[in-house]
């Protein structure tokens, strides 16, 4: 601690406390420094920037038991100090009281970074020696402060937002070496409403100030975060679809994944035992999250072809081991299944239906009129759908989830985001539902729906939607269905439980993809009773 203390004088102070009222909706409910760029949070692209050595100070409040647990899972190897922030919202909130809340943890040296502020340069400097501000060319108009530096780049003056301003924008970024008057200045009444701002107002009126011009992103309003996703998106990063209650995000050579149910995440990792050799061993988990070692590779869907496919259908035989089950066992697990079709299929619709203001109705649907919901439903033999076949299984193969290794050495695939468990059971599940997720993928495309390749329009009771399809996925829905045929199982129930799942995922993805999945679910279904 002492030689830490010697080589870095300083810490970076990270306030995450306030609830982001201008991303609201653009975050699940999350804090909006979890908001993913790149399929990583904000606030890993501001760690990263530090040097691993360098301590920091996290002020957390709203959504900041997450926060929490996700700066531990990733970064166990850095220093953390946590400040609970308890009036983080309404009369009396605000960056300054949170700040305050802060400073015993501050008394030293610090770089300040708002944990909206993205920037492309390293931060890496041993020792803070003098106060700077950090600032953008973009001009800050009437949405920032400005800053007016002179021709050395001392800065003169931090201003008020301004229309019109073609002053250069103060970024949320600075070092502030003489902390102890600034501390002393935070004291005053007017720094709970001004923040940071207010401190470096009064130094300086009697310190100076460098500046330092930096590359920068605003993920702080719904435009500037919009932007910035589209400006830092790499051009290799998987698709991976947003959910309301879950995600995952790579970041320090990890793949993190994270739920706000604490039973998902905890079967998740119970169900590695059951599933290894074939998925990734976790390294830490907690409440919300669990992470693992980044794989090299590319998912499947990128490197998709008919032989590769039929390549991944042998080897998933060996994956595929049935599981003997003795009369109870059998009499159970076809009940599972009952359950895990019929109840789960019916709760999910409704949480589509009062999650998104739909409602059950006879509807005319690509020009083909169609009943309501709840009748197709009440059509299906239940109990055929219900009759499977016990097996090892994954639970959400699709080929997002499918990663060709390029590191492991003697094993071509490994399966990412398997399924916590199938109705309570860990060990096995109904193969059916690993032939249904196949299926699933190959109708939908997950980069095809990022970048919007689907419509979906309604009228009254006049329903229209189309997406695009692959070639090459179409080319191996025909290697699926050999595969199954040859091996015994009926295809007809394969399709008919992709349809299922389409209703049963409508509810849990953004609109209006929610209603492509519901009407193809329900198109499907209805084609399939006939």
């Amino acid at each position: 601690m002492v030689e830490k203390e010697l080589m870095y004088n300083y810490k970076v102070f990270l306030p995450t406390a306030g609830i982001g009222s201008r991303v609201k909706g653009q975050s699940n409910n999350l804090n909006k420094c979890l908001i993913g760029i790149d399929n990583k949070p904000v606030i890993s692209h501001i760690v990263e920037k530090f040097h691993p050595k360098v301590s920091f100070v996290v002020a957390l409040g709203y959504g900041g038991n997450y926060v929490k647990q996700y700066l531990e899972i990733t970064y166990p190897e850095r220093d953390f100090t946590f400040v609970h922030i308890d009036n983080f919202e309404g009369e009396g909130s605000g960056l300054g009281l949170t700040m305050n809340t802060c400073k015993d943890e501050l008394q030293c040296p610090f770089v300040f970074i708002s944990n909206d502020t993205i920037i492309e340069e390293e931060l890496y400097f041993d020792e803070l020696k003098y106060n700077w501000l950090g600032y953008s060319t973009i001009k800050a108009g009437n949405d920032y402060r400005s800053i007016t530096i002179d021709d050395d780049g001392n800065v003169l003056s931090l201003n008020d937002k301004t229309p019109n301003s073609n002053d250069y924008s103060y970024i949320g970024i600075c070092g502030i070496k003489d902390y102890k008057d600034f501390w002393k200045y935070m004291e005053e009444k007017n720094s709970l409403t001004m923040g940071e701002s207010y401190g470096i107002l009064r130094l300086l009126k009697n310190h100076n100030f460098n500046s330092f011009k930096f590359s920068w992103y605003d993920t702080g309003n719904k435009e500037s975060l919009d932007s910035a996703k589209n400006k830092l998106k790499s051009k290799y990063q998987p698709n991976i679809l947003e959910k309301d209650d879950e995600a995952i995000w790579f970041a320090n050579n990890k793949t993190i994944k994270f739920s706000t149910d604490k039973k998902f995440i905890s079967d998740r990792v119970k169900r590695t035992k059951a599933l290894s050799y074939y998925v990734p061993k976790v390294i830490m988990y907690s409440d919300n999250f669990y992470s693992y070692k980044f794989i090299k590779g590319n998912v499947f869907s990128q490197e998709v072809t008919g032989k590769k496919f039929e390549y991944l259908l042998s080897w998933l035989d060996k994956f595929w081991v049935e599981k003997k089950l003795n009369k109870s066992e059998q009499d159970k697990f076809t009940s599972d299944c009952k359950k895990f079709y019929k109840d789960k299929t019916i709760d999910r619709v409704d949480l589509y239906f009062n999650k998104f203001y739909n409602k059950d109705s006879d509807e005319i649907i690509n020009d083909n009129k169609l009943p309501r919901l709840d009748s197709l439903l009440s059509d299906i033999d239940w109990d055929y759908i219900s009759n499977g076949k016990p097996v090892r299984f994954h639970g959400d193969l699709h080929f997002e989830n499918i990663l060709i290794n390029e590191t492991v050495n003697g094993i071509p695939f490994s399966l990412l985001d398997w399924r916590q468990n199938f109705n309570g059971e860990y060990e096995y599940g109904d193969i059916y539902y690993d032939f249904a997720k196949l299926y699933h993928g190959l109708i939908i495309s997950h980069d095809f729906i990022n970048k919007n390749f689907y419509n979906y329009t309604r009228e009254m009771n006049y329903v229209y939607y189309d997406f695009h399809r692959k070639n090459t996925n179409m080319d191996c829905e025909r290697i699926l269905e050999s595969y199954v045929i040859e091996k015994g199982y009926d295809w007809k129930k394969v399709k008919i439980m992709t349809s299922l799942i389409f209703l049963n995922i409508a509810g849990l993805h953004h609109y209006p993809y929610c209603h492509l999945l519901y009407y193809l679910g329900k198109s499907m279904l209805s084609e399939e009773l006939k």
